[in-house]
């Protein structure tokens, strides 16, 4: 996507906030749970933030891909920095990764499918990508976010909305001076998106802040997002033989 091109330094930038540290990456681990020996693809990976992270974890292989060719440069370049074994791919993934990883993690990718039959295609990727027993780990925008102005301020972006909020509505982020779209789904529809591609066993995974994230801003900063939270953390399942599940 052309919006994303020029954007891979202002993403780097925001991975080092509070939220992203605090919050945000410990939800997604404690969702993802053990990762080591693990075959994982980051599906919408941008500049790699995930796709390193899961590598520096123990992952056994990781493949990021994205359709943003200026964000999977800056991916690249940040590998060949400091190598850490992360393959980068540019969208679709080939059907040589078919049926290849335990794990698929897809990050704010679920917000620009701009419409149904995206929505659908993009699980339905997901769904090939997996070894049977394996799960995607995704992070849409959350049914239940709150439209208030300024609500998520603190945390180092803002939303705004097409009123009323149903499939398919316009979300507009803000960070700083830059603006992206996406699009808002009900949990019903991605429910169904999900079903419809083979998952099963979909469930909401909570937010979690990490005990540095809680020491240095406290439990008052942190409760408006844990109580409406702008991200739902999203897990399926594709049957068959147990693979990659996190530890309870």
């Amino acid at each position: 996507m052309a919006q994303f091109d020029a954007l891979g330094t202002i993403y780097d930038d925001f991975a080092q906030t509070p939220f992203r540290r605090y919050l945000e990456l410990p939800s997604v681990a404690g969702a993802l749970g053990e990762v080591s020996g693990l075959c994982v693809l980051d599906l919408g990976c941008g500049t790699g933030l995930h796709s390193r992270t899961l590598a520096r974890a123990g992952a056994a292989r990781v493949v990021g891909t994205d359709v943003s060719p200026g964000m999977l440069e800056h991916a690249r370049v940040a590998e060949r920095h400091h190598p850490l074994g992360v393959d980068y791919v540019e969208a679709p993934l080939p059907d040589a990764f078919t049926g290849l990883f335990d794990l698929v993690l897809s990050v704010y990718v679920m917000p620009y499918a701009a419409d149904r039959a995206e929505l659908d295609a993009l699980c339905a990727q997901a769904y090939a990508a997996l070894k049977p027993g394996g799960r995607l780990v995704a992070l849409p925008a959350n049914p239940g976010l709150s439209t208030s102005p300024g609500y998520y301020s603190p945390y180092g972006f803002s939303l705004t909305f097409e009123a009323p909020l149903a499939d398919a509505s316009r979300i507009v982020l803000h960070m700083g001076s830059e603006t992206i779209s996406a699009r808002f789904w009900t949990r019903h529809t991605l429910d169904t998106a999900l079903a419809g591609a083979g998952f099963g066993s979909v469930r909401a995974v909570p937010h979690r802040v990490s005990p540095e994230g809680e020491e240095a801003l406290g439990a008052d900063f942190w409760r408006p997002y844990l109580e409406q939270p702008h991200a739902l953390i999203l897990e399926a399942e594709r049957p068959g033989a147990v693979s990659g599940r996190p530890d309870s």
